[in-house]
């Protein structure tokens, strides 16, 4: 299946709601399991949250999460916590090829009984869910957030809670943090601080309700979209200033290339506008704290012609492909020279964007919703289009709210 993409001008203004946060909603999510009387308003209908959703049913049998990575190591500890629980926890071939050891390693140091079954780091993993009563566990810094936030979404459900020590130094703190402020939200008392993680136990939570902020990584591509046009303005809504969510970056990044932010606090809505003094100069950022919307960025100066660096990317070679190689398949297709290194990204755009080019998505979401604004400039087919519902579901019909002409077939 393929998307045949180009673009129609519409009314200038569009007002489009996001789905909830994936990040919130299945850090949320695991919350609810372990405390039933929490309440989550504007869940997020992404595939990887229903994967999740799913997942937290079963009691006994086979688990798979397909693509999810966040639901691969959320589950891995909360089922290893979980009194009972005899689990085999798989998914997709890619998912298989994701290293999940250090976060099985930490836990085993917990107490946690959990065998690979294949290979050896790798999923599928056999989990017996059980009391785990050590307290602190250490664990080096410059991993995936994500096996940290497993971590401490399970602590407050541990007999004395859990002090997590971090080697070195951290990356993608922004989504340590969302974890931690939804666990205070929830009512756990916790504390980040010189490396080092407490969380303090708890047995019940009161009656609570939480709202899932929109997901800023989705919105990127409409600042995407805003800065690739000539004066386009877009209005999302369900966002707030003071967001827990590291992309929320976003804001400041697309100013440097010339879009500019509004927040109607009234109505929890941002417009998004191109600004008319904008100049374009070179970019050089470190993403290593928002690593989810750096194919977006690199796609946007591709199209406006800007030089870009990016650095702080090692955690893309782990995702849903190689992001880093898979960007620089996929650009230079179009025309751009692209440098990578292990962490880092160049794109030297060129003159002429070569049209009609089918982009490979290599079963990764964000590969297709990132060149996806590129259609502003040139038309553009998109293979496996449905790949954008692992964390926007309604992708393909709000950008049509946009203009894009997408023909799926």
């Amino acid at each position: 299946m393929k998307a045949y993409l180009s673009y129609r001008p519409t009314k200038e203004n569009c007002l489009i709601t996001i789905p909830g946060s994936k990040s919130e909603s299945n850090r949320l999510l695991i919350l609810k399991a372990l405390y039933p009387n929490l309440k989550i308003n504007n869940l997020s209908n992404s595939d990887d949250t229903v994967s999740l959703q799913k997942g937290l049913k079963v009691k006994n049998g086979t688990v798979d999460i397909h693509h999810a990575g966040t639901a691969m190591r959320f589950l891995t500890a909360y089922f290893s916590s979980t009194k009972g629980l005899e689990i085999i926890l798989t998914g997709s071939q890619r998912m298989q090829e994701r290293p999940i050891k250090i976060l099985v390693t930490a836990l085993k140091s917990l107490g946690a009984n959990i065998q690979y079954i294949n290979k050896e780091g790798y999923p599928p993993i056999k989990i017996i869910g059980k009391q785990l009563n050590q307290s602190s566990v250490n664990l080096n810094a410059n991993v995936s957030s994500q096996y940290i936030s497993a971590l401490m979404l399970v602590a407050p459900s541990l007999p004395y809670g859990l002090i997590i020590n971090l080697k070195g130094k951290v990356t993608s703190v922004p989504y340590i943090n969302m974890t931690l402020d939804l666990l205070k939200k929830v009512g756990v008392s916790g504390e980040f601080l010189n490396n080092q993680i407490k969380i303090q136990p708890l047995k019940i939570i009161n009656n609570t309700s939480i709202n899932v902020e929109s997901d800023w990584s989705s919105a990127s591509y409409y600042y995407s979209l805003v800065a690739l046009s000539e004066n386009r303005t877009v209005t999302l809504k369900n966002y707030s200033e003071n967001s827990l969510q590291g992309d929320s970056e976003v804001v400041s990044i697309y100013k440097k290339l010339g879009v500019e932010t509004t927040f109607n606090a009234s109505d929890h809505s941002i417009q998004l506008k191109k600004s008319k003094k904008f100049i374009s100069k070179p970019l050089h950022l470190n993403l290593n704290k928002t690593p989810d919307i750096a194919q977006t960025i690199a796609v946007t100066c591709f199209g406006m012609g800007v030089y870009c660096k990016l650095d702080g990317l090692k955690t893309l070679k782990i995702k849903e492909t190689d992001r880093l190689v898979a960007l620089k398949s996929e650009l230079e297709k179009l025309g751009a020279s692209v440098v990578i290194s292990e962490e880092s990204l160049e794109v030297f755009p060129s003159e002429i964007i070569n049209k009609n080019i089918t982009i490979e998505t290599y079963q990764d979401h964000r590969m297709a919703m990132a060149f996806t604004p590129l259609s502003l400039k040139i038309p553009l087919i998109i293979n496996n289009p449905d790949v954008v519902t692992k964390s926007y579901n309604s992708f393909w019909n709000d950008f049509r709210k946009m203009g894009i002409q997408a023909e799926i077939k």
